[in-house]
This record gives C-alpha cells, sequence and structure tokens, in this order.
C-alpha cells in the first residue's frame, strides 16, 4: 500500500512540507540545479530503474509498483524516452556484457 503523501501531488507535498510556494521552489530549483524538479526526479527514477533492471531481483510490474508508476507501459514510456532504448531491450544488454564475460 502507498503512503498517504503519495495520494498528494508532488508539487503540494514539497510545498507543505518546506513551507514555500511550489512556483518559488521550482525556480529556484531550475536556477541552481538547471532542470526542472520533475525532470530530476525523473532522472533518478530512470537510473533506479536501470538498477533494479541489473540486479534482477524484481521483473518490470514490480519495479512500477515500487517506483510508483501508474502501470508498466508509463515506466516503459519513460524509460525509453530518457534511455532511447525499451527497458526489455535494456535487459538484454545486460545478458549480453555477462555472456561476453563468461567466455574470457
Amino acid at each position: 500500500m502507498k503512503k498517504n503523501y503519495l495520494k498528494k501531488k508532488f508539487s503540494v507535498y514539497l510545498s507543505e512540507q518546506l513551507k514555500y510556494d511550489y512556483t518559488y521552489l521550482a525556480n529556484i530549483f531550475s536556477e541552481t540545479q538547471g532542470t526542472t524538479i520533475e525532470q530530476y526526479i525523473i532522472l533518478h527514477k530512470i537510473e533506479r530503474v536501470k538498477e533494479l533492471i541489473i540486479y534482477n531481483e524484481l521483473n518490470l510490474t514490480e519495479i512500477a509498483w515500487k517506483l510508483h508508476y501508474s502501470s508498466v507501459s508509463h515506466l516503459s514510456t519513460q524509460f525509453k524516452k530518457i534511455t532511447g532504448l525499451t527497458p526489455t531491450y535494456f535487459k538484454s544488454l545486460k545478458k549480453k556484457k555477462l555472456s561476453l564475460l563468461e567466455d574470457l
């Protein structure tokens, strides 16, 4: 079951926790980091997806649930948009590298 704070929009949650208007926070973040808060979070989520795929302990459905994606399709679309690869193809690359290492 998801935690209560995840039922809120992230912008509302962040504003409440930091006690600043979200627009103010977003502007400061963009100025200092050179990217939006949303894009920053997406990039970090995709890095976590990559780690979970590499460790091969969870399937895509479990990864999507764990990282609070609405569906595997949403995760896959976002993954491809950021990496240029599908999660399945990314996983196959890992398998190819492992088989090449075994051949050494």
